[in-house]
C-alpha cells in the first residue's frame, strides 16, 4: 500500500489545483532504509516528511530506555512541531522501522509559501490544529485509557500495526513490558 502525495495533503486540507500544484512542486521523494533515525533530538529539525510507503515510531529515551508514543504509517506526516514552529530542537527521535518511500518539504520553502498563498497558508493553518488534536489525543489516552483499551484502540484504528512493528515497540507504546502485551493478547483471542 502506498499514498500519492496529492491524497496526503488532501486529507489535511482540500487545496484547489493550482495552490496544491504550487505546493507539490516543492515536495520531493526519498527512498530511505529500516533503522534510520530520521529526526533527532539533539537537533533542528528543517524538513517535514509525508508517508508515501512505510513505518516509523516517535520515541524519546528515559534512563536508557526507548518509550514508543507515536507510530506513523502511509498518509501520515512526520514532523519535529518544537523544530517546526520554534526553531528548537524536538523532543523526539523517530526512526524508519521499514525501509520507506517519504515526501519530504523544507520547512523554511513551506513558510514562504504561506505568504505567497492564503490557501497554503489555511492548509498550514489546518496541518498544525490536526498536530496539536493528535498529540493531545495521545496525552489523554496515555492518561486515562489502561493498556487494554489503548490495544484495542491501536487495533480499531491501525490494525496493520501489529503485524508490521516488533512487539517490543508496541508494549512501550501501551506503557507496559512485553509479557503483559502477551497476557492482553491472549484474553482478547
Amino acid at each position: 500500500m502506498y499514498m500519492e502525495i496529492g491524497e496526503i495533503l488532501d486529507n489535511i486540507y482540500p487545496l484547489s489545483d493550482p495552490s496544491k500544484e504550487k505546493l507539490i512542486s516543492h515536495i520531493s521523494e526519498v527512498v530511505l532504509p529500516k533503522r534510520l533515525l530520521l529526526i533527532k533530538n539533539d537537533r533542528i529539525e528543517h524538513k517535514l516528511y509525508f508517508v508515501k510507503k512505510g513505518i516509523v515510531r516517535a520515541y524519546t529515551t528515559k534512563d536508557d530506555t526507548e518509550i514508543t508514543f507515536w507510530f506513523g504509517k502511509e498518509g501520515d506526516t512526520v514532523v519535529s512541531m518544537n523544530s517546526y514552529i520554534n526553531q528548537q530542537f524536538g523532543y523526539e527521535n523517530i526512526e524508519l522501522l521499514e525501509d520507506c518511500t517519504l515526501y519530504v518539504l523544507s520547512s523554511s520553502r513551506l513558510q514562504e509559501l504561506f505568504t505567497q498563498d492564503i490557501e497554503i497558508a489555511n492548509w498550514g493553518r489546518k496541518f498544525a490544529e490536526l498536530e496539536l488534536i493528535k498529540t493531545e489525543s495521545q496525552f489523554i489516552n496515555r492518561q486515562l485509557r489502561s493498556a487494554k483499551e489503548r490495544y484495542e484502540e491501536l487495533l480499531s484504528t491501525k490494525p496493520d500495526l501489529i503485524n508490521r512493528v516488533q512487539v517490543g515497540h508496541i508494549a512501550s507504546y501501551l506503557g507496559i513490558t512485553p509479557v503483559s502485551l502477551s497476557r492482553i493478547r491472549a484474553r482478547l483471542k
